[in-house]
C-alpha cells in the first residue's frame, strides 16, 4: 500500500471517528434534555394534581369570577366613577351582568374540569419548566453569559404570572361584559356555551402571560445582536400603533378608557424592553473598550 493511501485511509478513520464522537455528543444531549422534560412533567403533574384538588375554588372563585358583578376589577371600576364622575362615564361602572351559560355536552362539565385542571397545572408549573430550560443551557453558557443570565428564571417568572393577572383582573372582565352584554338584535338572546366562557378567559390569561415575555425576549435578541435599542427607538411610532391595535382587538369595547387601560402596560413594557436593550449595549462596547485597551 503506497503512503498516499495510508494516508487517506488514516484520514478516513479520523473523520469517521470525529462523526461518531459528534453523534455521541448529540444523543447525549437528546438524554439530558428527555430528563429535564420528565422532572417538569412530574411536577407539572403534581400541581395539576393540585388544582384538580382545588377545582371547587378554582370554578366558583376564580373561572367564574369575572362573570359575577361583585368582581373586584368591577368593584374598582365603579370606585373609580365615583371618584372622577367628570372625568369618566357612568357606563363604566357595571353592577349587573345578565348572562346564561350551558352545557351541551353529556360530559362537558367533567371534561372541563379536567381541562381548568390541566391549565392550572401548567400555569403554576412554568416558573419549574424555566428553571429546567435554564439548567439544560446553561453548561453551554460562558460564566458572563451565566452571571448576567442568572435572574432570567425569577425575571421570567414574575413577568408571565403578572401578565396573567393582567388578562385574568383587566381583559378578560372586560371583554367578558361586553361579549356578554352586545346583541345584534334585542329579539336574539345571549345564551354562552361554558366552554366558550372557560376558552375566552385562559385565552386572554394566556395570552397576556406570553405578551409580558417582551422583555425577556428583547434580551435574548439584543445578547444575540439582532435588537438594538437604536432600531427600537425608531420604531416607536410603529409599535404605538400596534400595541393600540393589539388592544383594541382584545378589548372588543367602544369606550377609548378600556383599550387604554390595556395599552398602557404595553407601552411600558415596549419601554422596559428599550431600557434592557440599551444597558446590553452599554455593556459590550464597555468590554469592547477594555479589550482594545489591553
Amino acid at each position: 500500500m503506497s503512503d498516499n493511501k495510508a494516508k487517506d485511509l488514516i484520514d478516513s478513520i479520523k473523520k469517521k471517528g470525529k462523526s461518531l464522537e459528534a453523534e455521541m455528543s448529540f444523543f447525549d444531549h437528546l438524554d439530558v434534555l428527555r430528563k429535564h422534560l420528565l422532572r417538569t412533567l412530574a411536577v407539572v403533574t403534581v400541581f395539576v394534581c393540585a388544582s384538580f384538588y382545588f377545582s371547587e375554588f378554582i370554578w366558583s372563585d376564580i373561572i367564574m369570577g369575572p362573570k359575577k358583578a361583585d368582581f373586584w376589577t368591577y368593584r374598582m371600576m365603579c370606585n373609580l366613577v365615583e371618584t372622577l364622575p367628570s372625568l369618566i362615564p357612568q357606563e363604566f361602572c357595571i353592577k349587573v351582568i345578565d348572562a346564561k351559560l350551558i352545557n351541551l355536552e353529556m360530559a362537558g362539565q367533567f371534561t372541563l374540569l379536567m381541562n381548568s385542571s390541566i391549565t392550572a397545572g401548567l400555569i403554576l408549573g412554568v416558573p419549574y419548566l424555566l428553571f429546567e430550560i435554564w439548567l439544560f443551557i446553561k453548561p453551554a453558557l460562558l460564566d458572563t453569559e451565566k452571571k448576567s443570565a442568572s435572574g432570567f428564571v425569577f425575571f421570567a417568572s414574575m413577568l408571565f404570572f403578572a401578565g396573567v393577572l393582567f388578562g385574568y383582573y383587566i381583559i378578560a372582565p372586560l371583554s367578558i361584559n361586553f361579549l356578554l352584554t352586545f346583541t345584534v338584535d334585542p329579539s336574539i338572546a345571549n345564551t354562552i356555551t361554558i366552554d366558550s366562557y372557560l376558552s375566552l378567559i385562559l385565552t386572554l390569561a394566556l395570552g397576556s402571560g406570553i405578551i409580558f415575555q417582551l422583555p425577556v425576549v428583547i434580551y435574548i435578541l439584543s445578547k444575540l445582536g439582532i435588537m438594538t435599542p437604536q432600531f427600537m427607538r425608531k420604531s416607536r411610532r410603529y409599535a404605538i400603533v400596534l400595541i393600540l391595535i393589539v388592544a383594541s382587538v382584545v378589548t372588543p369595547t367602544a369606550d377609548p378608557y378600556t383599550m387604554l387601560i390595556v395599552a398602557f402596560p404595553l407601552f411600558l413594557l415596549y419601554e422596559l424592553s428599550i431600557m434592557i436593550s440599551a444597558n446590553i449595549q452599554r455593556k459590550k462596547l464597555k468590554a469592547e473598550t477594555a479589550l482594545y485597551k489591553n
